[in-house]
């Protein structure tokens, strides 16, 4: 059962509105004013809070404040009732980070409506979505009880690639971002003596090709299957849609599209000041530590010279060399084009 805290200094407009809500049925808290109310905000820790403005001792502006400034409590949704109608005072409290706003006297459907729409939001922001193509489905039919999302797309744009398969070329124009269900997906860029540079590697669950989707350009990198791939593609028109339509779902939404943000950046850091030899071990640490399975004791995969080389930022038969002094360290173990690391903890303390 839900419980709401109803910060109310009337007696009869508590007392009469509390027992609405337990009829609904929820649990209620009540404080007879605003500082009554942080203390039993604090302690109760309650699904929502339902707070009248103008009240002795500390007003709704007051309290929202101070829960706004606690961690524990900042996230809870926040509802002001008052019997005051002014369009400034409706425009402080969304202002200062309330969720809704109910003017006095209101009517018993528009106060549960407005409880029901709340919690339901909020149990969205909460939910930690699984990184598959189940989960986004779930966040989207979660998303579609927004009014200004009502109209999002369920299809998904299905494509099998086949190792090697290009996914979309870099100067190409984006119609959509791309979540991988099965699969290795790498981006690269390709210089003018057609030398590859990996951009990024990216695995199941992960979302790629959004940043020039929103920075209304051409792909400044190419990306290609690892492995035998399954993409769905999300259209560009519902990829906007979460964006801009509705600040809090953009929020999660963004939560859910990005990983890490300054991987790209310590790339180059890596590719300006480590040695060769250091930059194969962190390749492979990198790899590891993106694809290798829970459970698995080692990790293996059939990774392409170039590719590796690519990742590095150096020559096809350099990374053959440092791989071949790894495996007489006993590092690796190498069997055709698979590699398999045997001492993750060594590669990864290599000096420079």
């Amino acid at each position: 059962m839900k419980k709401i805290l109803l910060i109310e200094d009337n007696k009869d407009v508590r007392e009469n509105t509390a027992e609405i809500l337990r009829l609904a049925p929820y649990e209620v808290v009540t404080a007879k004013n605003g500082k009554e109310g942080v203390e039993l905000a604090q302690s109760e820790k309650p699904d929502l809070i339902i707070c009248d403005i103008m009240m002795p001792v500390l007003d709704g502006h007051g309290v929202l404040h101070l829960l706004s400034k606690n961690e524990e409590t900042s996230g809870i949704p926040f509802i002001f009732l008052t019997a005051k109608a002014e369009r400034s005072d409706f425009r402080k409290g969304m202002e200062m980070g309330a969720d809704d706003y109910l003017t006095k006297p209101f009517d018993d459907v528009e106060l549960l409506n407005a409880i029901e729409v709340r919690l339901r939001k909020n149990a969205i922001f909460k939910k930690d979505y699984a990184k598959s193509i189940e989960g986004l489905n779930e966040f989207i039919d979660h998303t579609k009880g927004f009014e200004s999302l009502k109209n999002l797309s369920m299809e998904r744009d299905v494509r099998l690639y086949k190792k090697k398969d290009d996914i979309f070329i870099e100067g190409n124009y984006p119609r959509g971002v791309y979540f991988i269900s099965k699969g290795k997906v790498k981006t690269y860029q390709t210089n003018e003596h057609a030398k590859e540079l990996i951009t990024g590697l990216h695995k199941e669950g992960d979302f790629f090709g959004y940043l020039s989707l929103l920075n209304d350009e051409q792909y400044t990198s190419s990306a290609t299957a690892l492995e035998d791939s399954e993409i769905h593609m999300i259209p560009k028109e519902d990829f906007f849609a979460l964006i801009y339509k509705n600040a809090e779902v953009a929020r999660k939404f963004i939560e859910i599209l990005t990983n890490n943000i300054h991987e790209y950046e310590q790339q180059l850091i890596t590719l300006a000041y480590n040695s060769v030899r250091k930059r194969v071990a962190e390749a492979l640490i990198k790899l590891s530590d993106k694809y290798k399975k829970e459970g698995d004791p080692k990790f293996s995969m059939n990774v392409s010279r170039e590719d590796l080389a690519n990742l590095v930022g150096t020559a096809t038969e350099t990374v053959i060399r440092t791989l071949s002094d790894f495996k007489e360290e006993k590092t690796i173990e190498i069997s055709g084009g698979t590699i398999t690391i045997l001492n993750y903890e060594k590669l990864s303390k290599l000096k420079n």
